[in-house]
């Protein structure tokens, strides 16, 4: 089954899993469930137990789930299995178009730490040269945004390059044995891909376009639960101010959490962008670029706006 089409049929059950999950969805929350991936603030947040010592005075519990991509947190998010979660770019955009329950709840600009890499000894040296390529990259993902942007960058079209979707423990393997010529992807496993995996950085994303993550929270938890999701965006935006002036203590935090080695993840910290805020006009009017792009191609079954599902807090 496609995952859009998963997402589709997903839709139906979501009213009835979020109330399942939390008894009456209107009472109080005893439980937020954050889906996280091996990077960024919530891994700092988790380390640092953030969320659990805020909540702790008010009788909630934090339970902390991991994925390996946005893509399948979209899906459990839309189901009522996750609360809250950081996704990149294009993971929301797949969603929304199947008409998934979420809402944008933060933003957060990225500067650097994602790209495409190919081998070192690779004859490609320009994005032209990807042309007739088999690129690895993790479908609906933010890898995917990357790739579509590039290609438009050399001229090239989508349908002039071999997609190959993988998911990053996957492509990984994949790119060490010659699977794949190229491979599309964010830190840490961009810095992976470098220093373990004899990678040569062909493009960083900041070349090619502005690029953001998101903070996404399910629709039904926001509407009813607004002050709790208010309470937790801005323990990830203070997470983040802390995040920003302390990066050896990040990398040590993320090193902890996710099991990659300290060397790895200093290059991702050091090279990040912590900086949490709103979803600002100029963040949804390049998200609105994602979505419209992802249209053109057909990745997307239908036009969507995203200022249509971004949150603003009632009592703000």
């Amino acid at each position: 089954m496609k995952r859009r089409d998963f997402l589709i049929l997903s839709i139906g059950t979501a009213a009835a899993a979020a109330v399942t999950s939390r008894g009456n969805a209107q009472g109080a929350v005893k439980e937020i469930r954050i889906g996280y991936q091996k990077n960024g603030v919530l891994v700092i947040a988790r380390q640092q137990a953030a969320l659990e010592k805020h909540f702790a005075p008010q009788g909630i519990e934090v339970k902390w789930i991991e994925f390996s991509s946005g893509p399948p947190m979209m899906e459990a998010m839309n189901v009522g299995s996750v609360d809250y979660g950081a996704v990149g770019d294009s993971p929301p955009v797949f969603a929304q178009a199947a008409g998934a329950a979420i809402v944008y709840a933060a933003g957060q600009p990225i500067t650097n730490g994602q790209g495409i890499l190919v081998p070192k000894d690779s004859p490609i040296r320009t994005i032209a040269e990807l042309k007739g390529k088999r690129i690895g990259f993790t479908k609906g993902s933010s890898a995917h945004n990357i790739v579509v942007q590039t290609l438009e960058k050399a001229g090239l079209t989508y349908a002039e390059i071999t997609p190959v979707y993988l998911t990053p423990p996957d492509a990984g393997p994949a790119f060490a044995n010659g699977s794949i010529e190229a491979w599309a992807i964010w830190d840490p496993y961009f810095a992976i891909g470098e220093t373990r995996q004899s990678g040569r950085i062909l493009i960083n994303a900041r070349e090619v376009t502005k690029t953001n993550s998101f903070y996404i929270a399910n629709r039904d938890f926001a509407k009813n639960h607004g002050a709790i999701l208010q309470q937790i965006v801005d323990v990830t935006t203070a997470t983040a101010r802390w995040a920003e002036q302390h990066r050896d203590e990040v990398a040590k935090s993320l090193a902890a959490v996710t099991g990659i080695p300290l060397d790895i993840q200093t290059i991702a910290a050091n090279r990040s962008s912590f900086v949490v805020g709103p979803v600002t006009d100029d963040i949804v009017a390049t998200q609105q670029g994602v979505a419209d792009r992802f249209h053109k191609l057909g990745l997307i079954p239908k036009p969507i706006v995203i200022r249509d599902i971004v949150w603003r807090n009632p009592a703000a």
